[in-house]
């Protein structure tokens, strides 16, 4: 008679069973092991000499074409409207771009000792246009801020954007020595920048009058200035703005019904209300590229201002949080340059450039969200307009520039350059004697 086995008795546990729970612990593992081993090769990644300029470079050829692609599906039904043809306003765009992308080419292989010296006379070009915006400017939907160049209408405040943040950043590179002392300090950036500002007052554009306001004090935060100065502008700019608000009816309607846009929906409401429709119906993966239906004609400035609604629409969640990525993509890698520099000029011009895309993308989409008031700021690189864009991509080719100019980045390229020379010669030739 057979023994049998006490292991297999019944109520004995099975050796060659594995414990309870075991499975769930060794899948917990893997993926603990997969997100960490990810992690840190993020972070090699991250770490290696052409890290920011790479970034740069993928996150605004990126947004560049996500941007062409939104023009055509939010334009499509107002340019047949109005131009009888669906593709006239990206057209339009696509002449933009093609100026713009060489115009970045150049201004990321420009030295930047020429970049400077450029800088003074760039912002004596943008006082003069804004003057002649302020004498002979053309109106367009209430704010005389164009000026009308034969056949092209342009917006001189969107190139004064770059022209100050340049020909601040050079005069703080010039004084870095003495910008302890608080005359210097605010001498003559600010009062450059304030008149700036009033001629940009003068065409009742607000909203780029504040975009340029935060320039300011951003560039005065990245030199160092006291944080009582600080105080005293935020109270300043805060008071002029609630002042020139409460002498328009049109400004004054947008603020006081900006938080519930539903309160007055058929008039100062409607567009922020049709911006939240968009958002609201596009869903995690959005209805798909042209399927917006507020671009009918019930969401005005689906193309510009609120481009970012009908992203949300046609793309969904997924495309307006991927498109905010970018935008903070390019601020953490050109911070990287700028932290990382010697070139004084190199990081105050940085840091201005990134408040600049940044801060006029986060005012943007608060609009669309409708937690900001809508003041008609475009989103950066994404919206149509030459005017904005033009300057927005020879911004990005200077931090582009940057990137690949720092030590470390211009050693690895040299190395590519040579190890490709290399490889070139040392390929075999073709025998003619054969």
């Amino acid at each position: 008679m057979t023994t049998a086995n006490p292991e297999d008795v019944e109520g004995t546990p099975d050796r060659g069973r594995p414990p309870l729970g075991s499975g769930v612990v060794a899948a917990w593992q893997g993926v603990r092991d997969t997100v960490v081993g990810g992690w840190r090769a993020l972070r090699e990644a991250v770490d290696k000499p052409l890290a920011s300029y790479y970034l740069l470079l993928g996150a605004s050829a990126l947004l560049l074409t996500i941007g062409l692609i939104m023009v055509l599906s939010a334009s499509s039904v107002h340019a047949w409207t109005t131009y009888d043809d669906s593709y006239a306003v990206v057209k339009r765009q696509l002449m933009w771009v093609a100026l713009g992308v060489p115009a970045a080419w150049v201004a990321s292989r420009i030295p930047v000792r020429h970049v400077r010296r450029l800088a003074y006379p760039g912002f004596l070009v943008a006082l003069v246009l804004l003057g002649l915006v302020a004498r002979f400017g053309v109106i367009i939907n209430g704010n005389k801020n164009w000026l009308a160049l034969g056949p092209v209408n342009i917006q001189p405040a969107e190139i004064a954007k770059l022209a100050i943040i340049l020909w601040a950043a050079n005069i703080y590179a010039h004084k870095e020595r003495r910008l302890r002392e608080l005359h210097h300090l605010l001498v003559p950036v600010v009062p450059g920048l304030f008149a700036v500002i009033a001629l940009v007052l003068v065409g009742r554009d607000l909203g780029t009058a504040l975009v340029l306001a935060a320039i300011l004090l951003g560039m005065l935060w990245v030199v160092g200035a006291p944080l009582r100065l600080f105080g005293l502008s935020l109270s300043v700019l805060g008071v002029a703005a609630v002042a020139l608000a409460a002498t328009d009816p049109e400004r004054l309607n947008r603020i006081t019904h900006f938080t519930d846009p539903f309160k007055d929906y058929t008039d100062a409401g409607w567009q922020p209300a049709h911006g939240l429709y968009a958002l609201s119906s596009g869903g995690w993966f959005g209805q798909g590229i042209g399927a917006s239906t507020q671009k009918w004609g019930d969401l005005p400035e689906a193309h510009t201002d609120f481009i970012f609604a009908v992203l949300g629409e046609e793309l969904g969640l997924v495309g307006t949080l991927l498109v905010i990525a970018l935008f903070f993509t390019i601020a953490y890698a050109a911070i990287r340059v700028a932290l990382s520099t010697r070139d004084p000029f190199v990081r105050y011009a940085t840091f201005g450039i990134v408040v600049w895309l940044l801060g006029q993308m986060i005012i943007n989409v608060g609009m669309v969200l409708a937690v900001l008031p809508v003041i008609g700021i475009p989103l950066p690189i994404v919206s149509y307009g030459g005017s904005a864009l033009l300057p927005s991509l020879v911004a990005l080719g200077l931090l582009i520039g940057f990137a690949r100019r720092e030590p470390e980045a211009a050693a690895a390229l040299a190395a590519r350059r040579r190890d490709r020379s290399a490889g070139l010669s040392a390929a075999p030739s073709f025998d003619r004697s054969r």
